[in-house]
């Protein structure tokens, strides 16, 4: 059995499955890597071997992974012919022993023909072009035009330099002096190529090509008296003028304008007609270039987005630290590629563990930068090594000095003592922590402090707890509790807690991982709405 993988650039990939399992995500470390499409989890799914067939496996990935139009909740066995949608990829799954491939064509021998010589009309490229000789001057001018047309707009240009090529291409159809090209931009018609100047178009004509998608002919503007006593007429001798609009569809987003001098023949019916079309033409090719340019735009952010991701997930720890008599684990998820959450891990030479979450308010791209100057200035203060309530207060004046009108984090800052289970803290309008305690109480860490970022003169105060033996505490963000399912039902803190009091025993990696299938499956989405942030400490 083998894969065909297509993404959206490039040739598809072909994979014959032979390791088991075969991993795919965007980590580098997968079997079948794809570090540039941002829609993938960074192990997104695996291909594995059972039984003597390939199954595919969904690894809780955060946009799920679609087989055959239904998104995978189990891991299903593959048959040659399934589809597979993940991220941007589409995978073809192939039976590469019965795979038969039918020819695109096939050629006929000479003696089976059975059409009559009679009844084939033959022509060429140069018949066509042909002068007036063998057909109408008219239809030969028209025709090239139109191929000339084609050749020119079929290659790339830059969206900038198609408005000239598209000029060009009509002036020398018409045989025209001179002409402009507009296009529609925000409800007014901007210049974006043109040859000669000091154009005069009437708000008639302007109006009714536009609106009514009309195109129109002087074919003598002498003959008309507001015409012929503009000064700009005179000046440049206009004679005759067309203009037609840039359609495509049922929409129009410009158009185009020429117009001739007395000594030039007048423009036609003909004329009018190969401009109107030509203008069609060039319309259409516009629309795709913008397209193109916005494709390529979306393509560059999704790839600037995943660099960010990755640049974030260094900021964060790449695994909670080993203290002897503790059991630690910290996750972030963002909603978006990149999010507004943080957490920590900050030892302190004197052996204690400053503890740290924090929330930015938003998400995406801007919360993701305010993130990061959290995080340097959280770092930075393992070299004074201050008690919580100075910690925060630093943090304060520092991130009031240059976060943006609007924006606030909200903070908790603890600093555990491991030795003697001493636990010192301060809430800049953080969510609670909870304790369990082996008592069975839940107990919420309280502690009032404005969040950082508005004022910078502010005190906040530093509350003192200890965490015995056996005792579990979660430190969380609002994506946590605050996420809804079908019903709109909140998660809240006492589902937290309800969640934790059962398996506040069990290695805190593994209460994190069960705690996000859960939410999952609680939700109906393996996404989630907000940034999802849980840190767990217990002391064993």
């Amino acid at each position: 059995m083998e894969l065909l993988i297509s993404g959206p650039e490039g040739a598809p990939t072909k994979v014959e499955l032979q390791k088991t399992p075969l991993s795919l995500g965007r980590s580098a470390d997968n079997d079948l890597a794809y570090p540039q499409d941002p829609w993938l989890s960074r192990y997104h799914l695996a291909f594995e071997r059972r039984d003597g067939s390939w199954w595919l496996k969904d690894c809780n990935s955060r946009n799920g992974t679609v087989l055959n139009s239904v998104n995978l909740k189990d891991p299903q066995r593959l048959r040659g012919g399934d589809r597979i949608y993940a991220g941007h990829l589409t995978i073809e799954v192939r039976d590469a022993a019965t795979e038969t491939h039918k020819p695109v064509i096939s050629f006929v021998p000479q003696e089976e023909e059975k059409i009559q010589r009679e009844a084939t009309i033959v022509t060429s490229l140069d018949k066509v072009l042909r002068p007036a000789r063998e057909q109408s001057l008219n239809t030969s001018r028209v025709v090239s035009a139109l191929i000339r047309a084609g050749r020119e707009l079929v290659t790339h240009h830059p969206l900038e330099g198609l408005f000239t090529v598209i000029l060009d291409l009509a002036l020398s159809a018409v045989e025209a002096r001179r002409g402009v090209i507009l296009t529609l931009e925000e409800g007014d018609l901007v210049v974006r190529a043109s040859k000669g100047d000091g154009f005069s178009i009437s708000t008639a004509v302007r109006d009714r090509v536009i609106r009514e998608k009309c195109s129109l002919v002087i074919s003598d503007a002498q003959l008309d008296d507001a015409l012929r006593q503009q000064k700009s007429i005179v000046m440049h001798r206009v004679r005759s003028m067309m203009a037609a609009p840039l359609q495509t569809a049922d929409r129009v987003i410009g158009l185009i304008y020429v117009d001739n001098g007395a000594v030039i023949r007048p423009f036609s019916q003909e004329d009018l007609d190969l401009l109107t079309v030509m203008a069609n033409v060039a319309a259409i090719r516009i629309e795709h270039a913008r397209l193109a340019e916005i494709e390529q735009s979306e393509k560059m952010m999704e790839l600037e987005l995943a660099q960010a991701s990755e640049i974030q997930r260094t900021l964060l720890p790449p695994e909670a630290p080993v203290y002897e008599g503790y059991d630690l684990s910290g996750l972030n998820l963002p909603c978006h590629t990149v999010g507004g959450d943080y957490y920590d891990f900050v030892p302190y030479e004197d052996g204690r563990l400053a503890l740290a979450v924090g929330d930015v308010s938003g998400k995406g791209l801007p919360a993701a930068l305010m993130m990061s100057s959290l995080q340097a200035r959280v770092q930075m203060l393992r070299e004074t090594m201050p008690d919580p309530g100075t910690a925060v207060r630093t943090l304060n004046r520092s991130l009031t000095e240059r976060c943006p009108l609007g924006k606030f984090i909200t903070f908790f800052y603890a600093l555990l003592d491991p030795p003697s289970g001493a636990l010192e803290y301060s809430n800049a309008g953080h969510n609670y922590p909870l304790v369990l305690r082996t008592s069975g109480v839940v107990e919420r860490l309280k502690g009032n402090g404005l969040v950082l970022g508005l004022f910078a003169p502010v005190e906040y105060e530093v509350r003192k707890t200890v965490l015995a033996s056996g005792e579990l505490l979660a430190l969380y963000s609002d994506g946590v509790t605050e996420a809804s399912n079908g019903d709109g039902k909140e998660f809240g803190e006492d589902g937290l807690a309800d969640f934790l009091a059962p398996r506040k025993d069990l290695a805190c990696e593994e209460i994190v991982n069960q705690l996000v299938d859960h939410m999952r499956k609680w939700r109906g989405n393996t996404s989630f709405a907000d940034d999802f942030t849980i840190v767990l400490v217990r002391r064993l």
